[in-house]
């Protein structure tokens, strides 16, 4: 096995965070009625796909550091965009914290999340990270096609 280092895991957590950060800034552009209710194509409201990646990123993370199964919970009592980022303000700093806990060493074990899906522990992190950009993405339709001009994808920071 070749183990020379590509990125380190300071390195992708700082990606993720980024990311994370893009993806924030994208929930600050919508007006609130739309974040809650614009959808287009039957896709659900930006609104509830960011409520989807707070309920797997951080509790996903947990479940892998401290092994106690977690379920997939969509916070009804976000209901505000003020609530909304609140609630992403709060979940932030848990993504390091939980990442920080990680043994480099761990990656590449394999993992069974939530009790469905057994991927090594590397591949969950990638799957956290792409589902996110995903849903930012069906954000940046959404903002598009009210009019407003979404976040540069590069601005991550």
């Amino acid at each position: 096995m070749n183990t020379q280092t590509i990125i380190t895991k300071d390195e992708l957590l700082q990606h993720w965070l980024a990311h994370h950060n893009l993806t924030r800034k994208t929930i600050e552009k919508f007006p609130e009625k739309e974040l809650f209710e614009f959808s287009i194509g039957g896709m659900r409201p930006f609104a509830e796909l960011a409520k989807e990646i707070m309920a797997v990123d951080t509790p996903g993370l947990k479940e892998i550091i401290t092994g106690e199964k977690t379920e997939f919970v969509n916070d009804k009592s976000i209901t505000t965009k003020e609530t909304l980022l609140k609630k992403w303000d709060e979940d932030t700093p848990l993504i390091s914290e939980y990442f920080s806990k990680l043994p480099v060493n761990r990656l590449h074990e394999k993992f069974k999340l939530f009790g469905m899906y057994e991927l090594t522990i590397l591949n969950h992190v990638f799957y956290f990270i792409d589902n996110e950009i995903h849903h930012r993405a069906q954000g940046y339709v959404y903002l598009r096609a009210l009019g407003i001009e979404p976040p540069f994808f590069w601005d991550r920071f």
